[in-house]
């Protein structure tokens, strides 16, 4: 089958418009292996397919990009890159743009090769139409070019041939094209900064890093929403935290986050500063944060009480990371009072909101209460317990009441929070004196698909596993826990029959 196909390709490579042979081509390439056609591999000329790739001739693109796309997977990265680089430049200035994806997709393999790379590092003229490539308007051509610049970036030559040559002017000019476009380049230059410090100090020494921050503090609202998201992302490692807090950046959102108060138009950056921040608290100490930047803590507790839900959903997830380690609980314990009243809130949004909102609350809920069993002091633990009190008259009839809604999200969601209390002496305590819980948490039959099943398991998973739980459910429901456990999340009781005489 793969001689018939190289066959085919000869014949296709003599004729003009070879449309039939085409057909002919795609239908027997559909059958071979490509274990067959990789041995097949030096009798494949591709170069005369890709001069077939006409703009006038929509079906026989279609077919050309088809037939193309499976037999490249049969050539080593390196060959493509040696014998076929005319043809990818032609390609990435194609008009079609399943012909670029075809070509940028080529250059993804290439780029992850180490020997080929090379190859593609030496090209000045391809890497220029990659980076052309970032201001077209389909977005999957786009994306794949900043993935392959971003791979390319990992190396010393990659970051010299991009940012120590006329392709950064290059870079620079795609950057004009409109704001859309310049926010993609800015991606891939946050992509390459997040690499090593190294990496960022290329970025920074390019300019485009302190003309993103310029736009992130600037007057554009919208502009800020966007470059926030980015900035958020560079803060992901120590060295992007280290370069903004030595530049004043975390200070200058600080301030931002204080004048909103007195900017109208506050509530489209908003929501992106206080993650920012958020992350910032989880990725370094919430208390340094909370007690550096006071006022992000304040514009937290104050968005629970917005009308608007999206400053109340954004204000519950940064709750929830902020509480997700100890270090961060303690935080939250010290406004004392007022976390409660915040915690009461969030009960009430649990039962009252929108599906959605209601999800990211116990999400929240589940990430506050989880103790690790080797912090398990008894102050956290009280500290906890008087939390749960807090959400609503009777927590646990509340999240049962919501697990037992038709709504898969939900349903899980609430056995999520569950699951973070289960193996605190307290919950386990509330759990036997609620009337039939024990008997929810046992029963199979209330579970109907796979989510429900793995987060019902990993419930019973966690009481099980606990060293309080014999003592406080009972050995015998200890037992059947255990049972539970070792039958696994999907386990169906057998249904016994029984022979009745005379029957059929």
């Amino acid at each position: 089958m793969a001689a018939q196909a190289v066959s085919l390709l000869r014949e296709v490579s003599r004729l003009e418009a070879p449309l039939e042979e085409l057909r002919a081509l795609q239908s027997v390439l559909q059958s071979v292996p490509l274990s067959e056609l990789r041995e097949q591999a030096a009798e494949l000329r591709l170069g005369p397919l890709f001069s077939l790739l006409n703009e006038h001739h929509r079906e026989q693109t279609t077919l050309c990009v088809s037939i193309l796309e499976r037999l490249l997977q049969a050539l080593e990265p390196v060959h493509v890159a040696r014998n076929l680089s005319v043809d990818l430049q032609r390609g990435l200035t194609h008009p079609n743009d399943s012909v670029k994806i075809l070509t940028l997709s080529q250059v993804g393999r290439i780029v992850e090769n180490s020997d080929a790379v090379t190859e593609i590092l030496n090209n000045a003229e391809l890497l220029k139409q990659i980076v052309y490539c970032i201001g077209g308007e389909n977005l999957s051509v786009a994306k794949a070019a900043i993935k392959s610049l971003s791979r390319i970036s990992l190396t010393q030559a990659g970051l010299e041939a991009l940012f120590e040559s006329n392709l950064l002017d290059d870079l620079k000019s795609v950057m004009e094209t409109n704001d859309i476009v310049r926010y993609r380049v800015y991606e891939l230059i946050v992509e390459i900064s997040s690499v090593s410090p190294e990496s960022l100090n290329y970025c920074t020494t390019s300019g485009l890093v302190t003309q993103l921050l310029r736009e992130l503090t600037g007057e554009d609202v919208l502009v800020r929403a966007t470059c926030i998201e980015m900035v958020t992302s560079l803060a992901y490692t120590h060295h992007g935290r280290q370069y903004l807090a030595q530049e004043g950046v975390i200070d200058q959102i600080s301030n931002i986050i204080v004048g909103a108060d007195s900017d109208a138009f506050s509530s489209f950056y908003l929501p992106g500063f206080v993650k920012f921040f958020g992350n910032l608290a989880i990725m370094d100490s919430p208390q340094q944060i909370c007690e550096r930047y006071p006022v992000f803590v304040e514009k937290v507790f104050e968005m629970t009480e917005s009308q608007d839900p999206t400053m109340i959903g954004v204000a519950v997830d940064t709750i929830g990371i902020l509480g997700s380690n100890v270090e961060g609980k303690q935080v939250l314990q010290k406004t004392g009072t007022r976390f409660e009243r915040l915690l009461m809130r969030i009960g009430y949004q649990a039962k009252n909101a929108s599906t959605e909102l209601k999800i990211r609350c116990l999400d929240a809920i589940s990430s506050l209460f989880y103790l690790p069993p080797d912090q398990q002091t008894d102050d956290l633990l009280r500290m906890t317990e008087s939390w749960f009190s807090s959400l609503s008259r009777d927590p646990l009839e509340l999240f049962r009441g919501i697990s037992n809604q038709p709504f898969l999200e939900l349903h899980c969601a609430a056995l999520k929070v569950f699951t973070a209390i289960a193996n605190q002496p307290w919950a386990q305590k509330l759990m036997f004196n609620s009337p039939g819980f024990v008997e929810y948490v046992m029963d199979r039959s209330v579970e109907h698909d796979r989510a429900s099943k793995d987060a019902k398991y990993e419930l019973v998973k966690a009481l099980a596993n606990s060293k309080t739980i014999a003592e406080i459910f009972g050995n015998p429901n200890y037992l059947r826990l255990r049972t539970y456990l070792s039958e696994g999340p999907y386990y169906v009781k057998p249904i016994s029959t029984t022979a009745v005489e005379g029957a059929e």
